[in-house]
């Protein structure tokens, strides 16, 4: 009896020692998308990788859908340590730094190549106005190409006067005033209750976002004006990478990056496929008639020389290393 309580005094002790190495941390992860939508499938492999790189060590439990917090609160969320990361559409917050609004401007990139560019000229001033939040970036990952929804034909952009018109940013916004219609502000969860309550009549975005809240089912037509290439970025609380060993955060770095190269892949494959089934469910994909090109080109003009003003000398410094 005396040996045996002994083997499990010592057994109780390795046990003990062993206890804080394999200790299991959980964090969570809200997103603002669908779980089938492109980026929720994303993150979904990212948290596998950082589970299996990490021996289960670290678990990240993404949130999709806008089900832990609503897509303009989820970045606050984590600088406050409510979540311990999370993704968001970053123009969501241009109002807080210009930088954050860079891929929305008009026509300023409009092929992945181009978006890839311009997120490598914009990441180190991005960067580090995250970090002066408390947030470490971990990835970026883009949208389709934005065309506009519509329940008419748009052949000018006079034809979009007096459309309730679904914003979810400044540029969005901006636009539907120079064009004379109304904003309402419409985050992406929203947007099916908005379509079928009739609130929005008209809107501007990616093909995937068309077929997530099943846009057919109220417009008619998409023009594939490919006016810019948004991105979603993921990001960290600094605090809470920190408290991280350095093998776990190595880890999360790798994962991060093998993130980053799937999410670009996977949204060029998927957005050709989108459109096609926005097609299949009767709505005429078109591309914008050329009056209505050149009115939105227009308005691009005016965007870029909004957000230069706004930007100063950084936003130059960046658009100019992007056009080099």
């Amino acid at each position: 009896m005396l040996k045996l309580i002994r083997t499990c005094a010592m057994a109780a002790c390795i046990a003990a020692l062993a206890g804080p190495a394999m200790a299991q941390t959980k964090w969570n992860l809200p997103a603002a998308y669908p779980a089938d939508n492109p980026h929720s499938v994303n993150l979904i492999a990212f948290a596998k990788d950082v589970a299996e790189a990490t021996g289960g060590k670290l678990q990240i439990t993404v949130h999709p859908a806008a089900s832990l917090f609503k897509a303009p609160e989820i970045k606050r969320a984590v600088a406050t340590g409510q979540a311990q990361a999370g993704e968001v559409l970053i123009s969501l917050h241009e109002n807080e730094d210009p930088m954050f609004g860079i891929d929305v401007i008009p026509f300023l990139s409009t092929s992945y190549p181009a978006a890839k560019k311009l997120w490598q000229a914009s990441k180190p001033a991005i960067e580090k106005k995250l970090a002066s939040q408390g947030l470490l970036l971990l990835f970026a990952v883009p949208w389709g190409p934005q065309g506009i929804y519509a329940k008419k034909d748009l052949n000018t952009i006079e034809d979009m006067k007096g459309l309730k018109w679904r914003a979810y940013n400044v540029g969005t916004s901006r636009i539907a005033e120079l064009v004379g219609a109304q904003p309402v502000t419409i985050q992406a969860a929203e947007l099916p209750q908005a379509l079928a309550t009739g609130v929005v009549n008209a809107f501007m975005t990616s093909g995937s976002t068309g077929y997530d809240s099943k846009a057919w089912e109220t417009m008619t037509h998409f023009y594939d004006a490919q006016a810019w290439i948004p991105k979603n970025v993921t990001f960290v609380n600094k605090a809470a990478f920190d408290a991280l060993d350095k093998p776990t955060q190595e880890a999360i770095l790798k994962a991060a990056a093998v993130a980053e190269e799937r999410g670009w892949k996977l949204a060029e494959e998927k957005a050709k496929w989108y459109l096609e089934q926005l097609a299949a469910n009767k709505m005429k994909v078109l591309p914008p008639p050329p009056a209505l090109k050149t009115g939105l080109e227009k308005i691009g003009e005016q965007l870029t020389s909004d957000w230069l003003k706004k930007a100063g000398a950084d936003g130059e410094a960046v658009i100019a290393a992007y056009k080099k």
